[in-house]
């Protein structure tokens, strides 16, 4: 049998083509980015909006966002969409603690971002009050456009392997250390004394 020297040579180039060299984070986080499973949390009109990413026109499920869970058990992604009173947060709080880890946030809107129109008492000015997010889409409504850009934001977060929001402030809290537990304890001093 003759050898070719052609099929045997293994140089550099080849083996970048001919085989995947990849870490297992990265697979995991390429497999994270593409099945990612939201929860419905509809509250307004962006609602209808979130509806429409389903739908053929836009397919959402081309993504790997292929069915919205009902159960926040089931999900690893709440949308936020639409604006959220204070008699709502402590359910959405539930729902985000429910949630299986990582976890992830998209605001979707100007209400869920930062109140909207709606700046009073009975409203909140912006849902990362209550829970941790991740990405921010802007509009009132925002188009499914920008939705779908939103999501591919989030994947290509999770892809680069960024932490999810929660532990980002975790990080956040722990690098602050003894001067953030100092300010904190002041504080409580402060509130026991008047």
């Amino acid at each position: 049998m003759r050898r070719n020297p052609a099929k045997d040579d293994w140089s550099a180039e080849r083996l970048e083509q001919d085989i995947l060299l990849t870490t297992v984070e990265k697979a995991v986080n390429w497999g994270q980015a593409n099945s990612v499973w939201p929860a419905i949390f509809g509250l307004a009109c962006c609602a209808i909006e979130m509806m429409s990413v389903a739908s053929p026109r836009y397919d959402i499920a081309r993504f790997g966002a292929e069915v919205f869970r009902a159960s926040p058990r089931q999900a690893d992604l709440l949308i936020v969409s639409g604006r959220v009173s204070q008699k709502m947060a402590p359910a959405l709080r539930q729902i985000y603690d429910q949630m299986l880890e990582p976890k992830w946030v998209i605001a979707m809107g100007a209400c869920s971002s930062s109140g909207g129109m709606f700046s009073n008492y009975a409203v909140v000015q912006g849902v990362h009050k209550i829970v941790p997010v991740d990405v921010h889409i802007p509009g009132c409504p925002p188009r499914p456009e920008q939705l779908m850009h939103g999501f591919n934001l989030l994947q290509a977060k999770i892809r680069r392997g960024d932490p999810p929001a929660y532990l980002e402030e975790v990080g956040n809290v722990a690098a602050k250390g003894a001067a953030g537990q100092r300010v904190a304890g002041a504080r409580r001093k402060a509130a026991v004394t008047t």
